[in-house]
């Protein structure tokens, strides 16, 4: 199932490129990688980032949902999650995200529920950057944090503000999934 929508939201990528006539190496540049891994996100066998879907879809003026869900939003005086009950987007094995506001048209930032899945500490985190800010808030778990150098632990409800232009990373601590609300502007 995580395969099918990530192979559906390169689909969305590849035909987006197609209607606004955009080389893959213009995509690729945008978001800071070669034109062989962003064809690979195209074809549902790379790394889907967050991050880069959302430069995308400020970049070429379509809404993130598109992109993750295929659809438009239609609300606009409210829009209500409830409880697990977001729309999900799991990009890896270690990381879901769950969409608080997929449905409300013209929002100004995106909230998610993420969780991050433990992995080995040996094992290196990739960082990633994307426009504007970030805001997070543990709600279960401890989290590591890393922006730029600086690494920061963050407990249960422990929150941050910070720069998202700047190459930050994620890790579960204790052996143990984190969740935390995020909330990209």
């Amino acid at each position: 199932m995580m395969n099918d929508a990530i192979e559906q939201i390169g689909q969305r990528l590849k035909g987006l490129r197609d209607v606004l006539d955009i080389p893959a190496e213009e995509v690729a540049d945008l978001c800071g990688i070669n034109t062989e891994t962003y064809l690979k996100m195209e074809e549902g066998e790379g790394e889907l980032s967050i991050s880069n879907l959302q430069k995308i879809s400020k970049q070429y003026g379509i809404a993130l949902d598109v992109l993750l869900f295929g659809e438009e939003p239609h609300n606009r005086l409210y829009f209500l999650t409830r409880k697990g009950q977001g729309m999900s987007v799991e990009r890896r094995k270690e990381y879901a995200y769950q969409s608080l506001a997929s449905g409300f048209r013209a929002r100004k930032a995106d909230p998610f529920m993420v969780t991050v899945e433990p992995k080995p500490e040996d094992q290196p985190l990739h960082k990633n950057a994307h426009q504007g800010q970030e805001f997070d808030m543990v709600t279960e778990g401890c989290l590591e944090l890393t922006i730029g150098k600086k690494v920061l632990v963050l407990n249960e409800g422990d929150s941050i503000y910070f720069d998202a232009t700047q190459p930050h990373c994620m890790r579960a601590l204790n052996g143990q999934p984190v969740k935390f609300l995020a909330i990209i502007f």
